[in-house]
């Protein structure tokens, strides 16, 4: 309890990117009564429309921080998701299979480490991640041995964890389909029709890319109609 015998409620920072499973894992750790601390990372990324649904959802949730971080990732890495990258390819039939140009070098790594500093310096007990390996484009840092390794790494490497009262890495989302994600998001009462997917970052989604396929692949397993609007004739 407070000073003045009010709760005092549990901390979370919430890595959000304005997309789909981001804004799922944003309500879902608000269901479980986390204060949000929001992240959101700005690294030259080509679909940049997803900052602003990031700066929409953060305010409908109402999170008591919302940081907008810059990092220089396109100075150092290679990525076709970088605005001075090579052409986004549009998704095959075998997503998931092969690491695609999409893949950010060992951007996870890197975001989370932001995350847990944040999170050591607000006290805060958990961090939450939209992290996805069933319908996922093979990012080697969607794994879930990934999160698992890299909570060994939190526990040891930051004083919390010497301390004994470890920052959780919480990734809820890790083993559900994008079908089952899109429903849980529903039942939460996110805003889906303020999120991004397409990696393309026009006016409107491609509705080609590997990121709008998973997208449109989950809605209509759903039954659900996607709110977003697309370029290609869905």
């Amino acid at each position: 309890m407070g000073e003045e015998g009010t709760e005092i409620k549990k901390r979370a920072v919430v890595l959000l990117s304005g997309g789909l499973d981001s804004t799922t894992t944003a309500y879902w750790a608000r269901e479980e009564g986390f204060e949000i601390y929001a992240l959101t990372f700005l690294y030259d990324q080509r679909h940049e429309k997803e900052i602003e649904g990031a700066k929409t959802i953060a305010k409908l949730l109402d999170v008591r921080e919302h940081i907008l971080l810059k990092i220089p990732l396109e100075d150092i890495g290679r990525s076709s998701l970088f605005k001075k990258g090579e052409d986004i390819p549009d998704g095959g039939d075998e997503i998931g299979l092969n690491v695609p140009s999409t893949y950010v070098p060992a951007r996870n790594i890197i975001l989370l480490s932001f995350a847990v500093s944040y999170a050591e310096s607000i006290d805060a007990q958990a961090v939450f991640i939209g992290a996805n390996a069933v319908d996922y484009s093979g990012y080697p840092d969607c794994r879930p041995e990934f999160y698992e390794a890299y909570q060994k790494t939190c526990d040891l490497g930051t004083k919390r964890g010497a301390e004994g009262d470890p920052i959780t890495i919480r990734y809820p989302l890790i083993h559900l389909s994008k079908a089952e994600i899109i429903s849980k998001a529903l039942s939460l009462g996110a805003p889906l029709e303020h999120t991004w997917s397409c990696y393309r970052g026009g006016k409107d989604a491609c509705g080609t890319c590997e990121s709008c396929r998973l997208r449109l692949k989950g809605f209509k397993e759903t039954g659900k109609i996607d709110p977003v609007k697309y370029a290609s004739n869905r």
